[in-house]
């Protein structure tokens, strides 16, 4: 199979999974608001939160491991493979240890300082190793097929077997949680999906990769580069899942996490939406960094932000617009906490907005391997994060951390705005900048006007249209803007889609 087909089902098969992740995401939420009440969504999410902490002790590993495994793949070098692969496998075997270990812990200590009415301390800590089961197993038993899958470019096994894994392991929720078993159980027996998705993965793997020696001599020299790695993976679970974890120790209300939770589906779902459109792009522009084609990055680089930044433009117009009319209908009929919030709303809307602003500068930053060169950089941001959450959160609850994740990220765009131009692309710093300056120009006409409508949506199918409306309008608003500014580099980009088609 060539790179073209490869990277045709890989980008596939990754939409699929995204959207099956969202409706997931849709569904499992709504059902433990319904069944078990907020307060057992809020610690659920509180909980899993802090167990996806421990996915940094692996932090770094996969991309050097994915890294060591281009050359020897590319020459069909399987002692050099079964090497990496040996050396990766050992690694995450120990680290699964670790991770066992440290939900133990915690399964001991967060019942002692979180309580609750719902559940009993006993079950908590339960819970906690329930919930710590598909994090082990993802180290004992799928990490090392994972890599080898990523490098040579077949990540489309790992999303078949993932859309298979969710499909199943929600439709187990789904039943269980309508029988109303208890949420222990339901957890437990939802855990199983991800056995599947190992066996998959390890039926394909021994089948295609017949040369591969898993039990072969380490090559541990392969993730030397995992602590270059680090710093960037710290940060993106910083900046995710710190929120969760200010609201659960500052404040100790687990309805209010169930609030934020809910709030941030809407975010979550975007992202993975948008992130269907950089899908594979980095290993591509790290191609044309290596090969040092000045010129071309330059073209690319510019097409692909000005691109990326109309499509954030209409997304983040739409969920502006639409965010409460869906919070109102995904949360009817439930009353043990208030979940109208328009603040809170906006903030995460804006807050998903300025995130989303640096990802053509990010990816680059990643293509480029600049991952040491950015480290007090991205310290910088967690330490934003960190303290301004810390004292915003006591003085305004889930505002305060929102605004404070703002100000991190407003600090990352600034940063990046100035940093990928002077040491990755050599382009102008001025025409990025207008070009952020247009998404907030085209965010703030379109969404203007729906600010003088009074919205109500009786169902989905009316938010559903709401949507479309909003879309339609904030696109016409978006491209005439861009249009009458820029419209050298849109018809650039029209060419670029135009030849991407006939091929």
């Amino acid at each position: 199979m060539n790179r073209t087909k490869k990277f045709f089902y890989n980008s596939l098969t990754e939409a699929c999974l995204q959207i099956i992740t969202m409706l997931a995401g849709l569904i499992i939420p709504r059902l433990m608001l319904k069944v078990y009440g907020s307060e057992i969504n809020g610690l659920v999410t509180s909980i899993s939160q802090f167990i996806s902490y421990f996915n940094l002790l692996s932090a770094g590993v996969s991309g050097a491991a994915v890294f060591s495994l281009y050359e020897p793949l590319a020459k069909k070098d399987y002692e050099t493979v079964s090497g990496v692969v040996s050396a990766t496998k050992d690694y995450y075997i120990k680290a699964g240890y670790f991770f066992t270990a440290f939900s133990v812990i915690l399964a001991i200590a967060y019942p002692l300082y979180i309580k609750s009415d719902f559940i009993m301390p006993f079950d908590m800590a339960l819970l906690v190793l329930v919930l710590g089961i598909n994090g082990a197993l993802e180290f004992f038993t799928m990490a090392k097929y994972r890599v080898l899958l990523t490098a040579d470019q077949k990540s489309y096994v790992i999303s078949i077997a993932s859309i298979i894994q969710i499909v199943l392991s929600t439709t187990l929720v789904f039943v269980l949680a309508n029988a109303g078993v208890n949420i222990v159980l339901l957890k437990f027996i939802a855990s199983f999906a991800i056995f599947l998705r190992s066996a998959l993965l390890y039926l394909y793997c021994r089948k295609k990769y017949l040369q591969v020696n898993y039990k072969a001599q380490p090559i541990k020299e392969a993730l030397n580069r995992k602590n270059d790695v680090l710093y960037l993976q710290i940060l993106g679970v910083v900046q995710s899942g710190l929120p969760v974890i200010l609201l659960t120790f500052l404040l100790k209300d687990l309805k209010l996490v169930s609030v934020y939770s809910i709030y941030n589906i809407v975010i979550v779902g975007l992202s993975g939406i948008l992130g269907i459109f950089i899908s594979g792009l980095s290993a591509s522009f790290g191609e044309i960094i290596a090969k040092k084609e000045a010129q071309v990055l330059k073209k690319a680089y510019s097409e692909f932000e000005f691109s990326y930044y109309i499509i954030i433009t209409v997304c983040y117009s739409i969920a502006f617009v639409c965010i409460m009319p869906f919070i109102k209908l995904y949360t009817a009929n439930i009353s043990d906490v208030n979940y109208n919030l328009p603040i809170v709303g906006f903030l995460f809307v804006l807050n998903g907005l300025m995130n989303n602003v640096k990802t053509p500068q990010g990816m680059l930053v990643m293509s480029a391997g600049m991952y040491r060169e950015t480290r007090w950089r991205t310290t910088a941001q967690a330490a934003i994060l960190l303290v301004f959450g810390v004292v915003f959160t006591v003085l305004w609850g889930i505002s305060g951390v929102l605004i404070a994740a703002i100000l991190s990220n407003l600090y990352r765009d600034i940063d990046l705005l100035f940093f990928v131009p002077k040491k990755i692309t050599g382009t102008a710093v001025l025409t990025s900048f207008k070009r952020i300056l247009r998404i907030f120009l085209c965010v703030a006409i379109s969404c203007g006007v729906f600010y003088f409508i009074d919205i109500k949506t009786a169902n989905y199918w009316q938010w559903l249209a709401l949507a479309l409306i909003c879309g339609a309008w904030t696109l016409t608003v978006t491209f005439l803007i861009n249009f009458l500014s820029d419209s050298k580099e849109m018809k650039n980009v029209f060419v670029r889609l135009k030849g991407l088609i006939k091929k």
